[in-house]
């Protein structure tokens, strides 16, 4: 996994943002299982470690891509646009609203000192956290105690104290995270439906996750937190069983201004619940909606009058809980091919693989052959080079993809004849 730097930073330039984002996928992929454990609010999917992930990991592509710039406001703003764009479930629209707060207070901060802004210190990274608060608050429609809102405000609430206080980045951070903490192991107490299960919030756990990486990443020291397990239920707790809805949608929805938005929000709260709309940073007018509904149908209707709705996932809720995968990824094996032009990209792909691409004039370096890996969402994945990638840089990638826990195997096919030989004799469902 990333550890992190040597030496603490009092602030957060582009490079340790694009850092912070790649140690918080490894994460969160560590920890995935065990947040998943914890979700049983709003509905008990068991899939919030996971979609935090997958919207984490698409924050992380867009922000990675701005490699070749050192304006930490560009950084921001692609992790914003990656993670609304790519956002999985309730709690995938939260984290989208998580990182526009920061993308929002960064572009502020910018704008007053005249232009681009070199990197973050601690009284801007605590006004982020604030300004993230009503952001979320707003995508939900009202806080919830117990939640994520619960751990967010305390955690803001820390950095803004010692923030005042002339503390650097690292202690700001620090301090934020250990009162996240303290907040996540209140929430037994103050929501029903957790004290029954015995857990604390899912999504606070992933904000933790989340804070204790930017803390890696300032510091290069990882904090030792105990694992959140399902403790016995409240001896007072009263059983309750609620009906949940039988779909979650999701759809992205451009074209359309505020009132809309609402008109829309009153009509998803009929049709279901957990309704969440989050905004792009950018102001555009682009939106991620998420509902759970019985009538999947009505709910992607409702946005036809209000704008373009795309992107659209309709997804059972019924009969979900423990049936996931283990693990952060898809358990299904995948093949990633690595092909040079058109026609063998699509041979390739039509044959079921995973295709990267050669920039032209340019090997494949293992940071992109990670990506690609990582892309393909399967915890299993056979790697077929094609005589592309040189034996250092495919080390390199496998063994990072390894790390971040997924299973990789490379075959020695050193042309993409090679390739389709032994993409021909692949058995997708052997383990």
């Amino acid at each position: 996994m990333p550890a992190g730097t040597g030496n603490t930073k009092n602030a957060l330039d582009a490079s340790a943002l694009r850092e912070w984002a790649h140690t918080a996928v490894g994460d969160l992929i560590s920890h995935t299982d065990e947040i998943n454990r914890l979700n049983v609010f709003p509905v008990a999917d068991a899939d919030t470690g996971t979609n935090m992930l997958f919207t984490m990991r698409s924050a992380w592509a867009q922000a990675d891509a701005q490699s070749d710039t050192d304006d930490v406001t560009q950084v921001a703003a692609a992790l914003a646009a990656g993670a609304l764009h790519g956002a999985r479930g309730n709690s995938g629209v939260i984290l989208s609203q998580i990182l526009r707060g920061l993308a929002d207070v960064v572009s502020s901060a910018a704008a007053e000192r005249g232009g681009a802004l070199a990197d973050v210190e601690g009284p801007v990274f605590a006004a982020a956290l604030r300004h993230a608060i009503g952001l979320v608050i707003a995508s939900m429609g009202e806080p919830v105690p117990g939640t994520i809102v619960s751990v967010l405000q305390d955690a803001a609430g820390a950095a803004e104290h010692v923030g005042t206080d002339g503390a650097g980045l690292g202690e700001v951070v620090s301090a934020a995270a250990d009162a996240a903490a303290v907040a996540l192991d209140k929430t037994t107490g103050q929501l029903d439906v957790l004290a029954e299960a015995g857990v604390v919030d899912a999504g606070g756990r992933g904000l933790l996750v989340l804070l204790d990486a930017m803390s890696t990443t300032l510091t290069g020291r990882a904090p030792h937190r105990h694992e959140y397990l399902p403790s016995p239920p409240r001896a007072d707790a009263a059983a309750t069983t609620v009906a949940a809805p039988q779909f979650e949608v999701m759809y992205l929805l451009s074209g359309c201004d505020a009132g809309g938005v609402e008109a829309l929000r009153e009509r998803l709260d009929q049709l279901g619940e957990s309704v969440a709309i989050a905004a792009s940073a950018d102001g555009a007018g682009r939106y991620s909606v998420h509902v759970h509904a019985d009538d999947a149908g009505a709910a992607v209707e409702a946005a036809l009058s209000i704008g373009m709705p795309s992107r659209i996932q309709i997804t059972s809720l019924s009969g979900s809980v423990g049936a996931g995968p283990a693990g952060g990824w898809s358990r299904e094996r995948a093949v990633l091919a690595v092909v040079d032009g058109d026609g063998a990209a699509e041979l390739f792909a039509g044959e079921g693989a995973h295709v990267l691409r050669p920039e032209a004039d340019a090997p494949v370096s293992a940071k992109q052959l990670l990506h690609a890996l990582v892309n393909t969402g399967a915890a299993q994945v056979m790697v077929l080079p094609n005589g592309y990638v040189a034996a250092e840089e495919l080390v390199a990638g496998c063994t990072a993809a390894i790390g971040w826990g997924i299973d990789v195997v490379p075959v020695p096919a050193g042309s993409m004849v090679q390739g389709l030989a032994a993409l021909a004799v692949h058995d997708a469902e052997r383990q």
